[in-house]
């Protein structure tokens, strides 16, 4: 693990909290993984402090990404809370209440519906958050 991410987490008090900023706690298996939230990776986007959030790499860091592929307003209504939070120094359960509610109308609108190869979009698991 990069020590940016290191940094990140030991910060938000990830581990203590049992939850990333979109209010997910790790699965077995799954690590924590660093989401460049302002500049993307695919842009070169730097792999710096400011550049990143903590996201769960099985299920809320993947689940970001389908919905900025879906939905770039609520993709953006989320880096908004990620840029409050980060501004704040702590995850806010304010902010993760907000974001939970912009998963939940995304989940509504999108339940039920695949993709283009017949997989199902939400999985079970996008839908398990820690309940604030």
């Amino acid at each position: 693990m990069k020590e940016v991410t290191k940094l990140l987490i030991n910060d938000f008090k990830i581990k203590q909290l049992n939850y990333d900023f979109m209010g997910y706690s790790l699965q077995r298996g799954d690590i924590y993984t660093f989401h460049h939230f302002l500049i993307a990776n695919r842009e070169n986007g730097p792999y710096a402090y400011w550049n990143g959030v903590i996201l769960c790499g099985k299920t809320s860091h993947p689940y970001l990404h389908l919905i900025e592929s879906k939905d770039e307003e609520r993709f953006y209504d989320i880096t908004s809370e990620f840029l409050d939070m980060k501004n704040k120094g702590y995850l806010d359960i304010e902010n993760l209440r907000y974001i939970d509610d912009i998963l939940i109308s995304f989940e509504k609108e999108y339940c039920g519906k695949r993709s283009k190869k017949g997989r199902i979009l939400i999985k079970e698991e996008y839908t398990k958050r820690v309940k604030l």
